[in-house]
């Protein structure tokens, strides 16, 4: 059983913005790929913006394997939506060529407006078990280990910055040994940023204070246990630090209702091509 409805309503409205987007991302990027050297650009039954719509949905479907979503529930019952669907396998392949468009579109359409007020946090994104990571090798090159509040993790970590309202401004994903501020020492991280920024204990830094400072972006931690309490922090900092509630919602949502992190990756660039169709 399906978790949320699809209804024709939402998936026009998907299905248009995307498809829009691809009308004129598309030409452009088949015309790049040519210049470089691809010979051929293999045309399909499918279009790029169903595939990415395919893959959109199947976040909100409440399946937890794609497989299972795509032959059980587009090819029954979504026939009309979409005609001319493919074999599974021919699926797979056009998802590995939808991995650009759909990342332009997540960072160009799909993500939310700077507000003065905002919550930074990153979370572990786990490719295996602890137990085999020495048998891994999917992300061999790519995952490492890293610590967090639950202990040691071989995988990768997903870092956001999101709004008061709860919508995602910007993301990154870096190897699991990546300090929580690096990527606030990277200026197209920051871009979209003003005002306030609270994060936790870990984003703790002078000099990044100042850089940040020095940007127009006021960062706002909690202080460690042997640190003096500032008694002049405005009450609605101390207020607003509580609220970061607001970003583990978001985390909580991804890993347990959008399938973000799991053990069944065999690609990766289909690994990013759910993350990226999740966000």
């Amino acid at each position: 059983k399906l978790l949320l409805m699809i209804t024709d309503a939402k998936l026009t409205q998907i299905f248009c913005s995307i498809d829009d987007f691809c009308k004129d991302f598309i030409p452009n990027w088949e015309k790049s790929m040519l210049l470089n050297g691809k010979k051929r650009i293999r045309k399909s039954n499918l279009s790029l913006s169903e595939v990415i719509t395919i893959q959109v949905l199947f976040h909100i479907s409440g399946y937890r394997n794609f497989k299972t979503f795509y032959l059980d529930y587009v090819c029954k019952f979504l026939t009309k939506d979409f005609p001319k669907l493919v074999s599974y396998n021919r699926m797979v392949e056009l998802q590995s060529a939808s991995f650009i468009p759909m990342a332009m579109y997540l960072k160009t359409n799909s993500l939310g407006d700077c507000t003065g007020i905002s919550f930074i946090d990153s979370t572990p994104l786990r490719v295996c078990k602890n137990q085999r990571i020495h048998q891994h090798k999917t992300f061999k090159n790519l995952a490492q280990r890293g610590q967090c509040s639950l202990g040691w993790f071989y995988g990768m970590k997903l870092h956001i910055v999101t709004n008061d309202c709860g919508e995602i401004i910007d993301f990154m994903l870096t190897p699991a040994n990546t300090d929580d501020r690096k990527p606030l020492k990277m200026k197209g991280f920051l871009k979209k940023l003003y005002g306030k920024l609270f994060g936790d204990k870990g984003y703790l830094s002078k000099e990044l204070f100042e850089d940040l400072f020095s940007n127009g972006i006021h960062l706002v931690t909690k202080l460690k246990r042997n640190m003096k309490t500032n008694l002049l922090t405005p009450i609605q900092d101390a207020f607003l630090l509580r609220k970061r509630a607001i970003i583990e919602t978001i985390f909580d949502q991804l890993k347990n209702i959008f399938q973000v992190e799991h053990s069944r990756n065999r690609s990766e660039v289909n690994y990013f091509n759910n993350i990226f169709s999740a966000l």
